[in-house]
């Protein structure tokens, strides 16, 4: 990927994240971004362009990070490592999981969009699916796709209510739960 491209996407990430979904526009992100003007336009013709690649954009670098991170050894350590994550995604990395939030919204009437965040949450469910057969769950695509749910309702809470609630006692009841099939 270009740095100019790269500049663009955070850009859209950071406008998307603080000013929602109508400050995203070819020219703010331009702006945003310190390009020259249709700059982010030769990269991303359409405003559905630009929104599919900031979709893309975020699973690429959050894969990378979450697979080289999550590697559990034990329950006590699954659910340390989601306690983190989660902190990290809802405190540390809020704008940039305030622009999925928003793009989620978006998806449910973009089949593009949409298609995209479901690549995502394909890459996110394989790497919990892995650590969780790994620990003996008898079922571990369902123990992921349900912590998965539990996780992203949390996200939702915290980003848009700014509720604190401690993410442990949800992640050890499904991660016990998940174990004892």
């Amino acid at each position: 990927m270009t740095p100019t491209r790269a500049r663009a996407l955070d850009a859209a990430i950071e406008l998307l994240g603080t000013e929602g979904l109508r400050a995203l526009t070819h020219a703010r992100v331009d702006d945003k971004a310190g390009l020259p003007k249709g700059s982010t336009s030769n990269y991303f013709r359409t405003r559905a362009a630009l929104l599919t690649g900031v979709v893309d954009w975020i699973t690429e670098s959050e894969s990378q990070a979450l697979g080289t991170a999550f590697s559990p050894a034990t329950a006590d350590e699954f659910v340390d490592t989601m306690c983190g994550l989660f902190d990290y995604i809802t405190r540390i990395n809020r704008v940039r999981t305030t622009a999925r939030l928003i793009l989620f919204l978006e998806g449910s009437h973009d089949p593009v969009i949409r298609e995209a965040l479901s690549r995502g949450r394909e890459v996110m469910e394989s790497t919990a699916t892995a650590a969780l057969a790994e620990l003996g769950a008898p079922n571990p695509r369902e123990a992921a796709r349900a912590i998965a749910a539990a996780s992203e309702g949390l996200i939702l809470h915290r980003i848009a209510r700014h509720d604190d609630v401690d993410p442990r006692p949800t992640y050890e009841l499904l991660l016990k739960v998940a174990l004892a099939g």
